[in-house]
């Protein structure tokens, strides 16, 4: 898997922002990638070094379609994935600073 594949987006929530003053970053990530994998992506993208990765698959939610004239439909959930991304010390990520 290419480096810039592993790396989907960074999220930004306020859970998140707290966790930047402890140096923890949160991705999304392909659903495929692994640990080692994301710790590359990261160390190479922004020129860091990583101390840890925490990687989380989250649950899709239910969708529900209504139309005039037709019955509801469900889209399948879609599953996905975020790694929290902990640097070591003296590094940062200035890019996902809110």
């Amino acid at each position: 898997m290419e480096i810039t594949e592993v790396l989907r987006r960074g999220i930004l929530t306020e859970e998140s922002v707290r966790q930047q003053e402890r140096n923890k970053f949160t991705f999304e990530v392909a659903l495929e990638a692994n640990k080692i994998e994301i710790r590359q992506a990261v160390e190479t993208l922004f020129n860091v070094k990583v101390a840890a990765v925490n990687t989380m698959r989250m649950p899709g939610k239910v969708k529900m379609f209504r139309r005039r004239g037709s019955a509801p439909q469900r889209q399948e959930p879609r599953e996905w994935k975020k790694a929290i991304v902990t640097l070591r010390e003296g590094y940062t990520i200035d890019v996902l600073k809110a």
